[in-house]
Parts: structure tokens; sequence; C-alpha cells
């Protein structure tokens, strides 16, 4: 089978990406989630006329002459407006957020009163109507406030509840199964043997996928046997999505795309033309996608965010960004092969936010702390010329959380 491009691999990938079904979540569960249906005011915002500041509401034409002495009638407090009509010649004391009371057109700020016992003594007049908030200033009722495809955050949460919009219809997470497989692996915290390795794979994409808005469901650590993979396989169906590392290639010890294939699944390839990550592989079977992951960490976790974080988004109704992210190399490098290169890099910012890039020495996939110090991927298109230092590549951040 030819190598695939990286385009063309992301192209077959989201082609089967389906929308997710619409769920309904109380307000205060709804942080992070992707909002599937507008968030509309359900009030006017203030729902009265309200006071801007503390002081005192009054008729503006009884301050034609100053200083105007005005008789204090009534308060009006935040929750507890006042409850009659201000009339000529009075005030009501008025705090910030308080209703403004009828007949009153004009709050003046304490600041520029005087009180002798019930009497409040008006220094300076402001124009009418200062210090006033119209009933629906902030947003009216009927008014879409938060549109759909947005991943909610602390600051649409406040605004849906000002709106009083308890319950918010969003995309249903989708459901990813992860598994890994080999002999030689042990979970963390258990004694590995001689010749075994502890899995990292495992708990780094479980975190990934969390990072991306979806749930996981982890089947853990799958031996190299037909059956048990196949058994794992059978367990992921209820998933939207079953990632997989190692065994997808065709060793002695390999056994993923065999028990794929004889578990249902159609598989559209197993080779991309990209470093790390060209032992990858993608196919489907009903709902269920999958994508077969290299062993190797380093490649699994770039692969990850390459082709499973898109489609995630994509299932979620998120818009998927298409301007490149470009910065300036501090150091030259060579022409590239026929494979999309993802080299990790070290990232810095200048002053005025320029970004420049210094690709670490050793890209060795099975490096995780180079991984894990790397501030961006650098991209190297297949058979791109020598670059030099100062000249401008393409690069690709980690997602938050990855």
């Amino acid at each position: 089978m030819a190598l695939l491009s990286v385009s063309e691999a992301m192209a077959r990938i989201l082609a089967t990406a389906r929308l997710t079904p619409i769920e309904t979540v109380a307000l205060a569960n709804s942080w992070g989630r992707i909002l599937a249906k507008p968030i509309v005011a359900r009030r006017d915002q203030p729902p009265f006329v309200a006071s801007a500041m503390d002081g005192y509401a009054v008729q503006h034409e009884d301050l034609a002459q100053l200083p105007a002495r005005l008789q204090v009638v009534g308060v009006s407090a935040a929750g507890r407006g006042f409850k009659g009509t201000l009339k000529a010649g009075n005030a009501i004391r008025i705090l910030t957020g308080a209703p403004l009371p009828r007949g009153a057109d004009t709050v003046v700020i304490q600041e520029n009163t005087e009180v002798e016992n019930d009497i409040v003594v008006v220094l300076e007049s402001p124009s009418q109507g200062r210090n006033i908030r119209a009933q629906g200033l902030d947003f009216e009722r009927g008014a879409e406030l938060v549109y759909p495809a947005t991943r909610l955050g602390a600051r649409d949460i406040g605004l849906a509840a000002s709106a009083n919009a308890a319950l918010i219809r969003v995309r249903k997470k989708p459901l990813v199964a992860v598994f890994s497989t080999g002999d030689e692996l042990v979970m963390p915290g258990s004694p590995p043997q001689a010749d075994q390795i502890t899995s990292s794979n495992g708990p780094a994409l479980c975190a990934f996928v969390r990072s991306c808005g979806a749930e996981v469901l982890d089947l853990g650590i799958i031996r190299d046997d037909l059956r048990a993979t196949m058994a794992a396989i059978k367990k992921a169906k209820r998933a939207d999505i079953l990632i997989t590392t190692g065994g997808a290639s065709v060793g002695d010890h390999d056994y993923v795309q065999e028990a794929l294939k004889k578990s249902g699944v159609k598989i559209y390839f197993w080779k991309i033309a990209m470093r790390p990550g060209k032992p990858f592989m993608f196919g489907t079977q009903a709902r269920l996608r999958v994508l077969g992951l290299p062993g190797n960490p380093v490649a699994a976790l770039v692969c990850a965010q390459l082709f499973l974080k898109p489609l995630i988004e994509k299932m979620l109704g998120l818009e998927l960004p298409v301007q490149p992210l470009l910065a300036r190399l501090t150091l030259d490098l060579p022409a590239n092969d026929q494979r999309q290169d993802y080299l990790r890099a070290s990232l810095h910012h200048a002053a005025d936010g320029a970004r420049s890039v210094t690709p670490f020495p050793k890209q060795d996939s099975s490096m995780q702390r180079v991984m894990r110090d790397a501030g961006c991927l650098v991209i190297r298109p297949p058979f791109a010329p020598e670059v030099k230092a100062g000249d401008l590549v393409e690069i690709l951040l980690f997602p938050e959380g990855a």
C-alpha cells in the first residue's frame, strides 16, 4: 500500500465525522461544553430601570436652583425597591442596582450632596437622566446571547445566568475507547519485569482525549493475542471512536489489524507519509471510527494531535482552523525527503509578539522528555528545500492541556 499524504489522510478521516446528538445539561455543569443551540435571554437585563450609582433619586426640575433642599421620603435598595411614587420636592435614597422609583428621572450621586436629618441638600446638578441604567441596557428578552459551536467559558456562563438560562443545549461528548497492545507493557505503578516497560500511551492518550472535550472508555493494556484483541474491540463498539496503540503493523506479534478486520472494521489505509507516525491506521465499522496509532509514544501523540483532535472537534460542531501559524527559525534545516516531518521545537515570543523556534537536535520519537519540553511542532512538508536561520516556517501548537 502506497504512503498516503497527511492532508489526504485527514480528509478521509474527517469525511466520516458526524455531529454528536444534542443533550441538555444544567448551567452549573456546562463549563467547557460545546453549545448546540443558542442561549436566548429569558428577560431584559436589567429587568427594570435601575440606578447606576449610590445617591438620591429626584425629579430633575427640582434642581433648577442650587443648593436644592429635598425631603427624603424613602429608600430604594437592591431587591427592595421603593413602592410609591416620587413627588415634587422629595427625594428617595437609592443604592446601585436598585429600581428607579416612579416619578424620578435623575440620580444625584451622594458625593454631591449633604444630609441634614431627613433633608438632602443637592450641591451639584447632573444632567437629566444621568446615573440611570435603562431597562434592557445590556440585552433584551429574546436576544441570542451565545451562539452554537461556542466552547462555554466562565464569561459565557455568567451571561447565561444573568439571562435566567438554567438549562443549556450542548453537543454530547464523543466517547473514545482507548487500549494499548503489547506483552512488554505494564501499568504505571506495577513492577515491570526485566524485558518490560511502563505503558505511557494509555494515560497520555486518555488525558489528550479529555483535553479535546470527549469522554474516555479506558480499556487498558491488551496482551499480544488475537482473541484478547477482538474482545477489546467488541467492548469498544459502543464508543464513537476507538484509539489503539501498537500492533498495527504486520509483524509476528501484531494482531490489531487482523483483529479489526475479523471484527468487521473496514481498513481504509495504514501508512502515512509522515515522521513520526508512519504506521497510522484508519477504519470504520458502522458508527465506530478506528484510529490505529503507532506504539511509539511521541508518534502516538503527534498523530492524536493531527487526526484525533480535528475528528473530535468536527463531531462537536467546532470550526477547524485553516490559517497556519508561522515562526522564524533560529537555525538552518536541511532539505526534507518524501515524508512530512513534525519536529519538536522550543518556542519563544519576542516583546513585539513575534515567534521564533528552535528545533531540538535529537528528534528520536521515543524521547518523551523532549516532547514534554517542546513548545510546538515545526512542520516540514515533503521535499521541502533547505531553510536558513531567519526563514519563516509553519508550526503547530499543542492544544491546551496536551
